[in-house]
C-alpha cells in the first residue's frame, strides 16, 4: 500500500463464518473472499466489528486473518483489526498481523478505562513506531467510550502517524467537518494531509459520504451485496448522481435485514450479524449462519425475514 495515495474505494469489514461448534469455518472463509473480490472490492478489512473480532480468541484471530490473506493472494490490501483495550494488548495482535502478511492496521482508542485525548495519541504513536505498517484509526465511540476529535485526528494524520480513519461515529457533522479541516471536497490532494484516507462506517448514506469527499465505505452489509456498493462508487466518481442514489435507496432497503431478529428477545447486534451471515448462507457462501457466543441465534421467523430482503433486492430469485 502507497503512503502518498489515499486508499479508495469498498472495503467490506469481512464477517467471519462459524461452524455450529463456533470454530471458524476456513472453508467458508474462502468462498466468502472470493465472493467479495469477486464483486470489484478495492480491499478487505478482517478483524472488525462484523467479524465479530470482540468474540473471538486469538487463535481463532490468526485462524481468521491467515485464512484472508492466504486467499486474497495480494489482489486487494488486507487491513486487519487489532482491536483491544490497552496498547500493550494490541501491540500483540499488530505483530501477529504483520507476520500474518497483514498489509496495513486498524485499532481503536483504548477503552474500559477512560483515557484522555493525550493518551490516545500516545497509544496510536506508540503502535505505528513499533509495528512498521501504515496505520488506520476506527472510531467506534458506542463501543470504545472515545470520540476522537477533529483536532486529534488532523494532528496524527499530519505528522504521518495515521494513514487514514475509518468512521463509524455516526455523526455525520463530525465526518464533514474533518473533510473541511482536511481540505474539502476538491482540495483533499492539497490539503494539510494529502495521503490520508477516509471511509465511511455509515453504510447507508455512502453517496452523501462521498460526495462530501470521502474516500470510500467499510459496509457491513457490503458482505453481502458488494456489487451492488461497488457501482454506488463508481456512480459517484463518475459524476453520475442519479445513478449513485438509486444504488443507495436499493442498499437501504436490502439493509433493513438488519432487524430481522425481534428487539424484545435478542440485541441488535446478534440481529444484524446473523441477518448478515444467514444472508450469505442462502447465497450458498456460508454452511451456517451461527453467530459467536453468547449472542443470540436468528430464528426461522427471522431468517425468512432475511430472505425475502435478499429476494427484493433480486439477490435470490423471486417465488
Amino acid at each position: 500500500m502507497s503512503s502518498s495515495q489515499p486508499l479508495r474505494g469498498v472495503v467490506p469489514p469481512v464477517c467471519t463464518p462459524l461452524d455450529a461448534s463456533g470454530e471458524i469455518d476456513t472453508a467458508s472463509l474462502t468462498r466468502h473472499v472470493e465472493h467479495l473480490v469477486s464483486g470489484g472490492v478495492h480491499g478487505l478489512f478482517a478483524l472488525g466489528s462484523s467479524s465479530e473480532v470482540a468474540f473471538l480468541t486469538d487463535r481463532q484471530r490468526d485462524t481468521v486473518l491467515r485464512t484472508v490473506v492466504e486467499t486474497v493472494a495480494g489482489r486487494v490490501p488486507v487491513l486487519a483489526g487489532v482491536i483491544d483495550m490497552t496498547t500493550p494488548r494490541v501491540l500483540v495482535h499488530a505483530e501477529a498481523a504483520r507476520e500474518a502478511g497483514a498489509d496495513a492496521l486498524v485499532a481503536t482508542a483504548p477503552f474500559y478505562a477512560r483515557t484522555h485525548p493525550v493518551e490516545i495519541a500516545r497509544h496510536f504513536r506508540t503502535l505505528r513506531s513499533r509495528v512498521d505498517l501504515p496505520l488506520y484509526a476506527y472510531d467506534l465511540p458506542v463501543s470504545v467510550h472515545s470520540k476522537l476529535s477533529v483536532a486529534l485526528v488532523r494532528e496524527l494524520a499530519e505528522d504521518g502517524t495515521l494513514a487514514g480513519l475509518k468512521d463509524s461515529s455516526g455523526d455525520e457533522g463530525g465526518l464533514r467537518r474533518l473533510l473541511v479541516e482536511l481540505g474539502g471536497r476538491h482540495g483533499r490532494a492539497d490539503g494539510p494531509a494529502p495521503g490520508f484516507s477516509v471511509l465511511t462506517g455509515s453504510e447507508l448514506t455512502v453517496d452523501a459520504a462521498l460526495l462530501a469527499g470521502a474516500d470510500g465505505v467499510v459496509p457491513g452489509l457490503g458482505n453481502v451485496d458488494p456489487a451492488r456498493y461497488v457501482r454506488l462508487y463508481d456512480a459517484v466518481r463518475a459524476g453520475d448522481i442519479d445513478r449513485a442514489v438509486k444504488e443507495q435507496e436499493r442498499l437501504v432497503e436490502l439493509f433493513g435485514m438488519v432487524d430481522a431478529g425481534p428487539e424484545s428477545e435478542m440485541g441488535r447486534n446478534s440481529s444484524a450479524i446473523g441477518a448478515f451471515k444467514h444472508a450469505l448462507r442462502l447465497l450458498g457462501v456460508f454452511a451456517e449462519g451461527t453467530t459467536a457466543a453468547p449472542q443470540i441465534q436468528l430464528g426461522e421467523a427471522s431468517v425468512a425475514l432475511v430472505e425475502e430482503r435478499l429476494r427484493g433486492a433480486g439477490l435470490l430469485p423471486v417465488r
